[in-house]
C-alpha cells in the first residue's frame, strides 16, 4: 500500500519546487528587465528591479544596427535541418541496436557518447580546414552537416532508449503479417514511439539553437544565426549591458515560446517508458 503524502510534505515539496524553478529562471527574467533600461540603470548600483524607466530604445537600436529575421531564419533553418537529418540517420541505428543487437551493439553505444567527451575545440582546425576546401564555410548547409553530427550520438541514444521500451514481439507480428523493414519503421515502430521521437526532436531543436562555438568559428555574416548575432554586441570599447539584454531576449524569445507549448509532450517524452 502506497503511503500517503501528508498535506505539511506537499506545501514542502511545492515551496522547494517554486523556489528551484524561479532560481533558474531569475537570469532569463533579469535580461528581459535590463533590455528595458538604459545604459546607465543597467550598470546602475544598486541595481532597480522593476522601478526603472522603461524604454523600448534597445530594441530599435538593435534593428537597427542587425538584421534580426535574417539571423533568425538561419537559426531556424539550421537547428531544423540538422534535426530532421539526424532522425532520419538516427531512427534506423536505433531500431538496428534495440531489436537487432549484436555482441558489441553496447561497444558502439559507449564509443558514440566518448565522442561527446571531446572538446569541441580539439577537433575544430581539421573540420575547419575541410570547410573551407569544401567551400561551405559561412553556408546553411555546412552547419547544418556539423551540428548533425555534433548531436547524433545524443539522438540515438534517447531512441534506443525509447525503442527498447517497445515489446519486440509486436514487430515480429508485423513481420509476419508481410510487412518490409521499411513499412515496420514507418507504420509500427514511428507511431508507437511518437513521444520519445517529439521530445528528441525537441531536445535537439534547442541544442542546436543554443550552440554558439561552430556558429562562431564557422560563420561570417551569411549564416550567422542567432547566437552570432548576439556575440556581435562584444565590441573592443565594451559591453553595453542594455543592448546586449535586448539582443538575447530576442534571440531566446522564439525558444521560449516553442518550449513553453511544448512542455507537456517534451516531459511525455522525457519520462517515456520510465513507469510502467
Amino acid at each position: 500500500m502506497a503511503r500517503e503524502v501528508t498535506r505539511r510534505r506537499k506545501i514542502t515539496f511545492t515551496v522547494i519546487g517554486w523556489l528551484i524553478g524561479l532560481t533558474l529562471f531569475f537570469p532569463i527574467l533579469w535580461t528581459i528587465l535590463t533590455s528595458f533600461k538604459t545604459e546607465g540603470e543597467a550598470i546602475a548600483t544598486p541595481p532597480s528591479f522593476l522601478f526603472f524607466q522603461w524604454t523600448f530604445e534597445n530594441y530599435f537600436e538593435v534593428q537597427s544596427r542587425s538584421d534580426y529575421l535574417k539571423h533568425a531564419m538561419n537559426s531556424v533553418v539550421i537547428s531544423l535541418g540538422s534535426t530532421g537529418l539526424g532522425l532520419l540517420v538516427a531512427i534506423p541505428a536505433a531500431w538496428s541496436m534495440a531489436f537487432s543487437p549484436t555482441r558489441r551493439t553496447k561497444d558502439v553505444l559507449m564509443w558514440m557518447l566518448s565522442t561527446k567527451m571531446l572538446p569541441p575545440v580539439g577537433v575544430l582546425v581539421p573540420i575547419y580546414l575541410l570547410f573551407r576546401d569544401f567551400d561551405l564555410l559561412d553556408t546553411r548547409i555546412g552547419l547544418v552537416m556539423v551540428l548533425m553530427l555534433m548531436n547524433l550520438p545524443i539522438i540515438v541514444w534517447m531512441l534506443y532508449t525509447y525503442f527498447k521500451e517497445i515489446p519486440g514481439e509486436i514487430l515480429e507480428a508485423a513481420r509476419m503479417d508481410g510487412a518490409t523493414l521499411g513499412k515496420e519503421i514507418a507504420y509500427i515502430l514511428a507511431p508507437m514511439a511518437v513521444p520519445g521521437i517529439a521530445s528528441t526532436l525537441l531536445l535537439n531543436i534547442i541544442l542546436a539553437w543554443n550552440e554558439a562555438f561552430w556558429t562562431l568559428n564557422l560563420t561570417a555574416a551569411d549564416a550567422a544565426p542567432l547566437s552570432a548575432f548576439i556575440a556581435s554586441y562584444s565590441s573592443p570599447e565594451g559591453l553595453f549591458w542594455a543592448k546586449l539584454s535586448a539582443a538575447s531576449t530576442l534571440a531566446i524569445a522564439p525558444i521560449l515560446v516553442m518550449g513553453w507549448f511544448s512542455q507537456k509532450q517534451l516531459v511525455r517524452g522525457l519520462t517515456f517508458g520510465a513507469v510502467k
